[in-house]
This record gives C-alpha cells, structure tokens and sequence, in this order.
C-alpha cells in the first residue's frame, strides 16, 4: 500500500510498505479519507517530538475489512471514524468520565501490544497515534473506532476524528461557552475555524476571528464569526475590548499553539472570563502570567486536550449536526488530493491555503 511517511524532520514522502494484519483487538481499515492537519506537521517539524520513520495521519474514515481477535461491536463492511486518542473504558480517566486521557497506551507510534504493523523490508515502521492513517489502509485499536451511518460522506465524517471535535469540543465541553456570549478566537486554522462554528452552535451573539491572513477571517465569516480582526494591521487586543464594550471578550480561544498568542488571547479576555489554550505548543516553550494579576483578574485558563470528547457519543452527535443542517463540514474540505498528492497537501496547509485538505482514497 502507500503511505505518507516521514524520515527527519523537515523529511517526507510516500512509500510503497506493507501492511500485517490485525491481532487481537484490532481492526484492519480501508481507508475513505484522512484530513490533514496541523499536527502531522508538528511531527514532521519536531514540534511534536515523537520518533521516526513513521507513517502520519491521525484524523480519517474509512470501512472495516478485517477484524481481530477477541474484538466485538465490529462487522467487516461497518463505516467508522477513528480517535487519535484510544479510550479503554477501564482505567481510572475513562472511570471518572474524562476518556481523552486514557491510560491504555503511550503514542510512542508502535501499537498497544507495543509491535509494529508496518513494513518496508525488513523495516518496521512507526505510526502517528496508533493510527497512522494517511495510508490507503490501516491497522487500528478497536477503542479507537466508532461506527457511523454508511450514508455519511468520508471527506467529511474525516474532520470530526480531530480538528472539528477539537473545535467544536473546545467551545462546548472545555470552555462551556453560554448563549448571548462573547467569545473571541485567535488563530482561525482547521481547529480555529471550528470553534467559531462551535460557538455559533452555543449561541454566542458575539463572535470575534483574529488571523494574519484575509483569506482565512473570510472563511471565518463564512463559519459564523460576526467580526474579524487582522492582528498585522491593528491592534488585536483592543479591537476585542473595543467591540465588547471596553471590557474584552467572556471566552477567549488560541487555535495556533504559539506563547504570545496564547499571552494575546488571554489578555483580550474580561476580568472573570475564560481563556481556553487549544493550540499545541513546543515542549521547550513557556508562557508567563503576570503573578498579581493572575489573582486580580480572577480569569479562568483552560488546557484543552482533544476537545475534552467522549468520542464515542460526541463524535455521532457532530454528525447528526452535520445532517441536520447545523454543523457546516461541506465548505470545510476546500480541496481534496490523492494519496500520491498528499506531500502537496502538507505543503498547502503549512501555507494557511485550506480550511481543510483532506485526502480521499480510491
């Protein structure tokens, strides 16, 4: 099969490898799409310091074809979107209702058994979140599989396996945006874009997008955003204070994973408000809070992992959204490629060009 995989950092390709089967408790899946998200290039970059060679992708949908020992719930033809973020139902996180830090299994990019699937040779091959999904098949833990309707299509059943549950799950489990709120989000990439559709989908009656680029502020007033700021031309913090009476947004999201972003996005908020940090930052950076006003603001900051999702109900219940009409997944995929155009893929998200890249298969 080919895969897009990456060798050093700042190195990657596709490949032709092979592909073992699936052992107990897994599924083997035929892949229908996979989106392209920021994260691969964190991983190609270093940002996100896992090991290499390994094959990317971790936001996809595809069929199972094969299914491993042990595993039930799961028919051979079953539709299914997939977690980066395998849930047990056992552990002390999944107990308490909190799945998104489930202690089955360390990303170290071999499966849980802690072997590898992939082959090139006599290579074994990492996988990104023991998916590794931006391949025209993958072997996957089945807790990390959720069926959804067949007639739901791939391209857009992809973006909710991260950059839409991330979004939309910031706004409504993380941050519990409430409705005629104000809301402000810094960074209006794929996750970026769907916390404005989150919010909307909350009710805020206000609804601020800061970016650099105007292509990216007009796709954000197409998702909702009732104002859009460009923070290389005017002051964004201001402006925020400005179109919330002086006093700065309730809830202020960083979609971007940069410290002075993070910094900006928190002083936009109001005193009493919610700054809610999304982006995925380098492990070497640190973001400094004024030690008195952290206490004088009385201002809540959030870490947000995943959207805080329960990916088993929340990730249906965003499709059902998506049917009815109210969640917009159809102008988030801006262009699909092939798996063979998948290194152009990364190269147009780097570039800010997409909402949403996404790669279908044959």
């Amino acid at each position: 099969m080919k895969a897009l995989i990456t060798r050093d950092v700042d190195q990657y390709g596709v490949e032709e490898v092979t592909l073992d089967g699936p052992k107990a408790g897994e599924l083997r899946i035929k892949m229908g799409a996979t989106g392209v998200c920021h994260s691969d290039l964190s991983v190609i970059n270093g940002t996100l310091p896992l090991g290499k060679p390994m094959v990317l992708g971790h936001e996809g949908a595809g069929v199972v074809s094969e299914i491993g020992e042990g595993v039930l719930g799961f028919e051979v033809g079953d539709h299914v979107v997939l977690s980066f973020a395998p849930a047990c139902g056992d552990c002390h996180f999944c107990h308490i209702h909190e799945p998104q830090f489930c202690t089955v299994g360390m990303p170290t990019g071999l499966m849980l058994d802690g072997t590898s699937r992939v082959k090139k040779g006599e290579e074994n091959l990492l996988v990104m979140q023991f998916l590794g999904c931006m391949a025209e098949e993958s072997i996957v833990p089945a807790i990390s599989a959720v069926k959804i309707d067949k007639e739901i299509p791939m391209e857009k059943a992809a973006l909710v396996g991260c950059g839409v549950m991330t979004g939309v799950g910031a706004v409504i489990n993380t941050a519990g945006v409430t409705p005629g709120s104000s809301v402000s989000v810094f960074g209006c990439g794929g996750v970026g874009l769907s916390i404005i559709q989150g919010a909307r989908l909350a009710g805020a009656s206000t609804i601020i997008a800061v970016d650099l680029a105007d292509n990216k502020l007009e796709m954000a007033r197409n998702f909702g955003a009732t104002h859009t700021i460009n923070g290389g031309n005017e002051d964004a913090v201001g402006k925020c204070k400005e179109l919330t009476g002086g006093h700065g947004p309730d809830y202020s999201f960083e979609a971007v994973g940069v410290p002075d972003l993070m910094i900006a996005a928190n002083n936009a908020t109001r005193r009493g408000g919610t700054t809610t940090i999304v982006g995925v930052g380098k492990l070497t950076d640190s973001v400094p809070f004024n030690a008195l006003m952290l206490s004088m603001d009385g201002k809540t900051i959030k870490g947000c992992f995943y959207g805080d999702t329960n990916f088993r109900s929340d990730m249906p219940m965003l499709l059902d959204l998506y049917r009815g009409g109210k969640l917009n997944l159809d102008d988030m995929v801006s262009q699909t490629y092939t798996i063979d155009e998948a290194p152009q893929a990364i190269k147009d998200m780097e570039a800010g060009q997409n909402a949403r890249g996404v790669i279908v298969y044959e």
